[in-house]
């Protein structure tokens, strides 16, 4: 039986279109869902979706004209062309509005928390951060009185709404998380996160009353109430409930917390069992500066594909950062990438070998090598393993880029061309079997052309 392996992406919020942040994501998550299927051999489930519930999309939708059913379906339609955009391996999209087997966990997962007695109705005055569809505290805010991420003042708001008893489960949190039962990459997101927990919860508004918000799923026996959005979109990744709980839920670092502390304690009250662990990655800035609709710097993933192709894309948003950091998008910085790494790496060592391979009449299979060159693999196969233990997606890159540069100088240096002798090209051909399967998470249409070996050349050079 093969051992099964549960990853899901965060659910991308639908009041605007796809950005390259969201895509980044994606990516991430199918290069790991990828390395567990095709190198691991592990039978996974990858979900991706859509959150579409809350205050925000409904403004979206009232500010260009739209009801928020037709706006909500076409943006969720867009989010779900970026399977095809960026060759995901993903197994199911899920659409928090539409999909009746969300709705049911949803209304099954309330109504444990409130048999558990951890929900209870008050009214609740507070400032509510529409960007985060959150109620927030001053601590929340900057030194102008404005959200911290969004740049905007929070809402004075006045609300009769169920709360969930959170502060109830605060001390097993602590334990969860310093214990790495519920683990945290990278550690630094970690220590944030005991940072916030011992500076002590408090509990958190899990509806909304349905004259501020009538886009939502109605509170089991309360119709003046909609379920609020993060006890909606959380619910989300128990879809798959055989491969329940989650290896691993790849996020961004502004929703940590929800991921960190609300889910963990919804699902202790409800008596399921807790994902084991986050993946926290880094934002994407444009040219430095962070994207913005204001500034004219976002970039569009469709367009950013259709320029450059599918596996380029991929390969930049993999390699040229940590995973876990911040990292910026400039077209100079993706040219340079492409350029070094796909052009002059990767795809120059496949049209010199496939001409040395004809040069030297190599037609049978190559699968033996020499001491030395196996060594080198296993020691970079080693490290490219260690690397995704770590998530550092990277590195792994980084790994067969090496073995890339390894059989490029052996070939420089053993000459055949002139020698004659067959030993650095078979060498070499062995190494790219061997780098294809590695390359697979990563670019995985590029993998397929090396080993058919059908394509002369992988990555044309760009004239921008």
């Amino acid at each position: 039986m093969e051992k099964k392996y549960y990853i899901t992406t965060s659910i991308a919020y639908v009041n605007s279109t796809p950005h390259i942040g969201y895509a980044l994501e994606c990516v991430q998550a199918d290069a790991i869902a990828r390395y567990h299927r095709d190198l691991l051999n592990k039978d996974v489930f990858f979900l991706t979706g859509t959150d579409e519930h809350g205050s925000k999309i409904e403004r979206a939708a009232t500010t260009v004209g739209k009801s928020t059913h037709t706006f909500v379906a076409e943006n969720a339609a867009r989010f779900a062309a970026l399977h095809d955009a960026f060759n995901l391996s993903t197994d199911y999209f899920i659409r928090t509005s539409a999909d009746p087997i969300h709705r049911a966990n949803v209304l099954e997962i309330w109504n444990k928390l409130l048999a558990n007695d951890d929900l209870y109705k008050k009214t609740y005055s507070g400032l509510y951060c529409v960007g985060h569809e959150a109620f927030v505290t001053e601590k929340d805010l900057d030194e102008n009185g404005n959200c911290r991420d969004h740049k905007r003042p929070p809402e004075k708001l006045s609300e009769e709404n169920w709360f969930f008893r959170l502060t109830k489960y605060q001390d097993q949190l602590v334990s969860l998380i310093e214990k790495d039962i519920i683990k945290i990459h990278p550690v630094g997101r970690k220590k944030e996160i005991l940072n916030f927990l011992y500076d002590g919860l408090t509990d958190v508004s899990f509806s909304r009353p349905k004259t501020s918000l009538s886009w939502g799923i109605e509170v089991p026996g309360d119709a003046s109430q909609v379920i609020y959005v993060w006890c909606d979109a959380l619910v989300n990744y128990l879809y798959k409930k055989d491969f329940w709980p989650a290896d691993l839920h790849v996020i961004g670092k502004d929703i940590l917390r929800f991921h960190a502390v609300y889910w963990p304690a919804i699902l202790l009250s409800a008596g399921l069992a807790l994902p084991k662990e986050l993946f926290v990655h880094g934002h994407i800035t444009v040219n430095g500066e962070k994207m913005s609709k204001s500034i004219g710097n976002t970039v569009d993933p469709f367009e950013l594909v259709q320029k450059f192709g599918t596996d380029p894309v991929r390969y930049f948003f993999l390699r040229e950062n940590s995973p876990f950091e911040d990292g910026d998008y400039s077209e100079g910085k993706f040219l340079t990438r492409y350029e070094a790494d796909l052009v002059s790496g990767i795809g120059n060592l496949f049209a010199r070998v496939n001409r040395l391979k004809d040069l030297l009449s190599i037609t049978t299979p190559v699968t033996e090598s020499s001491t030395e060159t196996i060594k080198i693999l296993e020691e970079k196969e080693s490290a490219y393993h260690a690397a995704f233990s770590r998530y550092e997606l990277h590195e792994a890159l980084g790994s067969v880029l090496e073995l890339i540069r390894y059989a490029d100088k052996r070939l420089s240096e053993d000459k055949p061309w002139e020698t004659k002798d067959p030993s650095a090209v078979k060498d070499a051909l062995f190494l790219l079997s061997h780098i294809a399967r590695l390359l697979l998470p990563f670019l995985p249409e590029t993998s397929k052309k090396i080993q058919s070996g059908e394509t002369p050349h992988l990555f044309p050079r760009l004239s921008i």
